[in-house]
């Protein structure tokens, strides 16, 4: 891999300080900091990029582009403290045929790389729970793959307590039946996350989420008897996957 970029124990650091003293004054002090260590994941967020683009195809214009705002959106939250304690940010796959989103969040003691679908529409929940439904195997076999449990574990998700409306509660596959988000996340140390090799580790776990993107495309561009209907769907400005949500 050519590129070396790495993220300093600065860069965690101050997000230990910034969440002990999560208010204007102090942040506006810091702000000098703030911007390098800024500076810093932006450098990563865009050597990432750009490693991950020469297998996929990706939306974002550049690392910088790729992270979220530190600032918070205060207006509906019973939590009034202005700033995020970490550093987070996302790449949406380009063109509908490409479905999901990668995120990353950075954070002393909480560092986590994931992807999938948060908030699926009605239309597409409905379509993965039919084909579900219809060849619960497919999407079993890549769950049950070596290299998803070793990075992912298993496949994480707001569920049902009960069976969806429209489904047996004695089907089969009840238990992917029951997901309403289908989420794969992968925890790194705080020691990994300072390695030169971290971005090598983000890049692999990245595109070990590939099956399972692959399997969720084929699915959402595709009808029930595997007919495209790529032709007819309109990609929407609020995508399923992590490009437009927060973790």
């Amino acid at each position: 891999m050519e590129n070396t970029v790495t993220i300093p124990k600065s860069s965690l650091d101050f997000l230990v300080e910034l969440k002990k003293n999560n208010n204007k004054p102090w942040f506006e002090e810091h702000k000098p900091q703030y911007l390098i260590e800024l500076n810093h994941i932006e450098n990563f967020a865009g050597a990432l990029l750009k490693e991950l683009s020469k297998t996929d195809v990706l939306e974002n214009a550049s690392g910088k582009k790729s992270v979220y705002r530190i600032y918070r959106d205060i207006r509906f939250s019973k939590d009034k403290t202005p700033f995020k304690h970490y550093w987070g940010g996302s790449y949406t796959r380009a063109t509908a045929a490409r479905r999901g989103g990668y995120y990353f969040h950075l954070e002393k003691g909480n560092s986590f790389f994931a992807g999938g679908f948060w908030g699926p529409n009605a239309a597409d929940l409905k379509r993965i729970r039919n084909e579900f439904a219809q060849d619960p195997e497919t999407f079993q076999e890549i769950l049950n793959s070596d290299s998803f449990k070793s990075n992912f574990g298993t496949l994480q998700g707001e569920q049902l307590k009960t069976k969806p409306k429209g489904f047996d509660v004695d089907h089969p596959a009840i238990d992917l039946l029951r997901f309403k988000q289908f989420l794969v996340i992968k925890r790194f140390t705080d020691e990994e996350v300072l390695s030169p090799q971290f971005l090598e580790l983000a890049l692999d776990a990245f595109k070990n989420m590939r099956p399972f993107f692959d399997y969720m495309s084929e699915v959402l561009t595709t009808d029930a008897n595997g007919v495209s209907n790529f032709n007819s769907f309109i990609k929407t400005t609020n995508p399923t996957g992590f490009g437009s949500c927060r973790v």
